[in-house]
């Protein structure tokens, strides 16, 4: 198995149109936006994750995984920066591995369609719960949808999204832990 990535930079999803800090590098505040999974962003990312499980490399996704500096902002625990990459990039980058090889061998003949989220199974989670200090939108069990090799749609669990300033950030792709 490869070795883990690196974390991703703080910065990174500001190469896909997204502000995270403003000038002096001050994380900018959380919004109510509710995320779309319609727009470009979001298909853009969508694709890149397919692209990481095919490829094998975590590091084509890591622009979709949520922000190290929104995640220290916020989870109410000692240490959010330890979690986010001891526990949540860890489980990320051992997740794409696990997917990429349950792919099998004809990986390269799939077809991506789409990440398909169930309107209803979005909420706010408010701050308190989940650990959080800010509040966010979340979705759980999403699914990363492809056709096989014989045109058959078929689908990877996507565990749980969750959103910052009104983008979809993934946080658990395959199971809670």
């Amino acid at each position: 198995m490869p070795a883990p990535s690196a974390d991703p930079p703080d910065a990174a999803p500001e190469a896909l149109g997204v502000q995270l800090a403003d000038a002096d590098g001050k994380l900018l505040p959380q919004t109510k936006e509710k995320p779309s999974s319609d727009d470009a962003l979001f298909k853009a990312r969508s694709r890149a994750l397919w692209d990481a499980i095919v490829q094998d490399k975590p590091e084509l996704a890591a622009e979709f995984f949520f922000p190290k500096i929104a995640y220290l902002d916020v989870k109410a625990s000692q240490r959010p920066g330890r979690d986010w990459t001891n526990r949540l990039m860890a489980h990320f980058n051992r997740d794409i591995h696990k997917y990429h090889r349950k792919l099998g061998r004809n990986r390269d003949k799939l077809t991506f369609e789409r990440i398909k989220i169930e309107p209803a199974r979005v909420q706010w989670i408010k701050p308190g719960r989940e650990y959080n200090k800010i509040g966010y939108y979340r979705v759980t069990r999403s699914q990363i949808v492809f056709r096989n090799v014989h045109g058959n749609i078929a689908a990877l669990e996507l565990t749980s999204l969750i959103s910052w300033r009104g983008h979809w950030y993934v946080v658990h792709l395959d199971g809670f832990q």
